[in-house]
This record gives C-alpha cells, structure tokens and sequence, in this order.
C-alpha cells in the first residue's frame, strides 16, 4: 500500500467499472480514464476496480487495459519475445511460479532503478546548469566568429574602423595589419581559456 508523508497507510481506492464502460472513483466521486488510473500507479496509491453491478474484482483486467493503451502510444516496454514467453506459460504446470517471479523482479528492477536516479542526480548535480550552457554557447559563436574573421582577415578589416593612413605607404599597412591579426588572435585565445 502507498503511505503518506505521515507514515500511515492510505485507505485502498475503489474505483467501479459501470455497463458503459465509465469508471467512477468513490474516494472523488467523480468520473476518470484509464490514463488518470495509469497516473494514481505511478504515484503509488493504491485502488481496486469492481464491476459495479456484480461487485466482482476486475482490477488485474483493467491493469492489462492500461498496459494495452500504453503500448498503443508508441512506448513499447513489453518486447514481442517476452509476451510471446508469457502466453506460452498460460497452462503450462511452472504457469503458477510466473507471477511471483515476475513481481520479486520488478520489485528488485524497481529499487535498483532508485538507486541508479540517485547515482546520476549526485554525478551530475551542478555539472550543467542551464544558464552554464547558455554561456558556452554563446562562447563557442564568438569563437567561431572570430575564428571565422582570422580565415578571412581583409573582411574584418574591411569591418573595422581604417588604420591611420601613415606617410611609409605599404610596410605601415602590412604593419597595422599584423597588428590586428594579432589582436584576433588574443582575443581568440581568451575565448578559448575562458575568459
């Protein structure tokens, strides 16, 4: 059974399956689907579907209808192999031990994926913030901005203000033009250490 942040156990749910096929949770009164069935297992309450005429326990066929309309919206954990295996144990004589298998194995499957969340959450805790990646993105664009402006340095120069026009003619611009290159690549070195 589920138990509350108390500690005390929850009150098992009745749910009732009407001719109409509606189901009816009494602990709401009120109207759910299969999907808000499939969304109380995943929170751990615990209830019990009966045919609301004849009173009987029709849990374990409503269970498989949720599995059936699961597998219907494309997340197929049930491999064709594995389900072919199950019906091959209806009426064989070992059929009886299945279900106590299975179950002690989802149970430990179960713990062991806990324990597997737990692990990532702590390896990964802090690791990639969101706003750490905005950063880096925004660092790997300038660099390869700038990278991009070194391939092609007449274009940032054509980009940038004009050097100062110098009586020595070409040697002062071949000059100013190291210059910038050089200043590129500074920049572009702080980029890549981080800065």
């Amino acid at each position: 059974m589920a138990e509350q942040d108390s500690g005390a156990k929850s009150p098992v749910i009745t749910i009732k399956k009407y001719a109409n096929r509606r189901l009816y949770n009494t602990a709401t009164s009120s109207y759910v689907t299969l999907d808000h069935l499939a969304e109380m297992v995943k929170e751990g309450a615990e209830f019990i579907v009966t045919d609301a005429k004849t009173g009987e326990d029709i849990t374990r066929s409503v269970l498989t209808q949720i599995i059936v309309e699961q597998e219907g919206k494309g997340q197929n954990l049930l491999p064709i192999k594995f389900l072919r295996q199950i019906i091959g144990f209806y009426g064989d004589s070992l059929g009886g031990l299945l279900p106590r298998y299975l179950e002690s194995s989802m149970e430990q499957f179960a713990q062991n994926e806990t324990h597997m969340r737990k692990a990532m959450q702590e390896t990964f805790k802090g690791l990639f913030p969101m706003t750490r990646l905005e950063d880096m993105g925004k660092q790997n664009m300038a660099l390869f901005e700038n990278a991009m402006k070194m391939f092609n340095p007449f274009a940032a120069a054509r980009n940038a203000a004009p050097p100062p026009a110098t009586p020595g003619g070409k040697s002062d611009d071949i000059d100013a033009l190291r210059a910038q290159l050089n200043a590129m690549q500074n920049q572009l070195e702080k980029l890549v250490k981080g800065g």
